[in-house]
């Protein structure tokens, strides 16, 4: 399926940014990308986003969170539950943003972030951030605006009495 294969493509960019940073750049250290724009800065995140919940020993809840949420995400998309590719697309961001955290959290105890925004004060975030939060404000957009229209369009497009639509069908001949 093209989903899982951009979710693996994603995540293995995801992974192989941070491992250049954690290879080339020093805990704490920092490298100008684009001057006064972006730098890359190494940091490792014990907590969720924004550092939520860091320090207090929450790495395994947020490692089974992911886990229930990654596999219900590819149930999703695996029984196609979501028609639409703005839904789908925009979960497959999400799953992939999750999984390359996840990866981190697992093997380190922190997630790797490293770009810094210089323009403005923002919390230090990494590419798998970046999935997460443009999958999760598209997924709202879908949610919010289009979402039921595709569900009333499927369900005018089912014939009636059809199983689809939770009705058993009448027996011929009667």
């Amino acid at each position: 399926m093209l989903e899982t294969l951009v979710i693996i493509l994603l995540v293995a960019l995801d992974q192989i940014v941070k491992y250049f940073v954690r290879t080339g750049i020093p805990m704490g250290g920092h490298v100008d990308f684009l001057p006064g724009i972006l730098g890359l800065t190494h940091f490792h995140n014990t907590g969720a986003a924004f550092s939520f919940l860091a320090g207090s020993g929450a790495r395994w809840f947020f490692v089974v969170l992911t886990v229930v949420f990654v596999i219900a995400a590819m149930w999703v998309l695996l029984k196609k539950k979501l028609t639409h590719p703005l839904g789908r697309w925009t979960l497959v961001l999400i799953v992939a943003g999750a999984i390359g955290n996840l990866i981190d959290r697992a093997l380190f105890g922190y997630v790797v972030d490293m770009i810094e925004t210089q323009f403005m004060n923002f919390p230090i975030f990494n590419v798998a951030d970046i999935y997460v939060t443009v999958g999760g404000i598209a997924f709202c957009i879908y949610f919010g605006f289009i979402h039921d229209k595709v569900k009333a369009a499927e369900a005018a497009k089912a014939p009636e009495n059809s199983p689809e639509n939770g009705e058993a069908p009448e027996e011929e001949g009667k």
